[in-house]
């Protein structure tokens, strides 16, 4: 009964996620689309689209350490499988514990994790996530240029201390591994601390991909705006704390919103209609369809999941 339930929902997430696209890609006609894509450079789409690649590596790095820090560990092709399954729905869907946790649950429990290892796994892959979201809103905050513009026109001594504020969290992140390791509780479910070695893994890859958007942003609003990459990460940064916090569906019109209104009035609407069609449109025309035929191949050899999952894995 549970995994027609499950079946159930991650059918509904999908049909979810292609009516939003369908949505999303229909405020334009096709002209405007084509229009704004031909000001941007092919060598600009081609880097840009090669960050978002490496955005993805970085994100599949987080189920696989995740799958470490439970003792579940698997093989890099099986966590960047499942990875970028659940990923591609979940940033087109919003809501992981709903669209990519659904998702990962049914890849995990084929592999031997319980409902518990599970939502470890989640909270820990949404724990790089804010710690590389604090990392590189505080870095692009302090190593801008002092005559370099920013969110809310900050002077530069609000802006240092507030990228101060920003990089407390993984500082303080850090210290509790090494000098107090309170486990997280709630009733029988219990969650260890991270070892210091792990949460200065979390905080690197967490940082490292959201500098990999950043920079694919960044490629692509080049032809539009003289903004630097630290401007352009910072507004991003915001614009997806906007996005999380608004819970829209893949932050919908939020994003867009949110980034024309921090960057200088020049930055075009092509460039970020560009972003989102390679950062999140694109993936979901693939994974949302690999995702679906490994579920296939699962329930075709039943007793024979795990091993088709592997296989699915490094074809992948």
């Amino acid at each position: 009964m549970t995994r027609q339930l499950f079946r159930i929902l991650i059918f509904l997430v999908i049909c979810i996620a292609l009516v939003l696209v369908y949505r999303s890609l229909s405020r334009y006609s096709l002209e405007e689309v084509t229009d704004s894509l031909s000001q941007i450079p092919l060598s600009r789409i081609v880097s840009g689209f090669g960050c978002v690649l490496a955005s993805y590596v970085c994100l599949s790095l987080f189920d696989w350490l995740g799958l470490k820090y439970v003792g579940k560990p698997q093989s890099y092709p099986r966590a960047a499988l499942a990875s970028f399954c659940a990923l591609s729905i979940g940033h087109n869907v919003g809501g992981a514990a709903l669209s990519s946790g659904a998702v990962r649950y049914r890849f995990y429990t084929r592999w031997g994790l319980t409902g518990d290892e599970v939502a470890k796994v989640i909270l820990f892959c949404g724990a790089t996530v804010l710690l590389g979201l604090s990392m590189l809103a505080g870095l692009a905050l302090i190593l801008m240029p002092p005559t370099g513009e920013t969110i809310l026109q900050l002077e530069p001594w609000p802006r240092f201390w507030l990228g101060i504020a920003f990089l407390a969290y993984p500082v303080a992140y850090v210290l509790a591994s090494l000098r107090w390791r309170p486990p997280l509780k709630f009733r029988s479910f219990r969650m260890e601390m991270p070892t210091t070695g792990m949460c200065l893994a979390q905080i690197a890859v967490g940082t490292v991909n959201f500098g990999f958007v950043a920079a694919a942003l960044h490629q692509l609003l080049s032809p539009f705006t003289d903004a630097g990459y630290l401007q352009v990460a910072s507004a991003y940064v915001t614009a997806t704390i906007a996005a999380m916090l608004s819970h829209v569906p893949g932050g919908l019109g939020v994003l867009e919103a949110t980034m024309l209104v921090l960057l200088p009035a020049g930055a075009s609407i092509g460039a970020l209609v560009a972003f989102r069609v390679l950062y999140y449109f694109v993936p979901l025309l693939i994974g949302g369809p690999l995702f679906l035929l490994t579920e296939i191949l699962a329930r075709r050899n039943g007793p024979k999941n795990e091993e088709v999952s592997g296989k699915a894995a490094h074809q992948a």
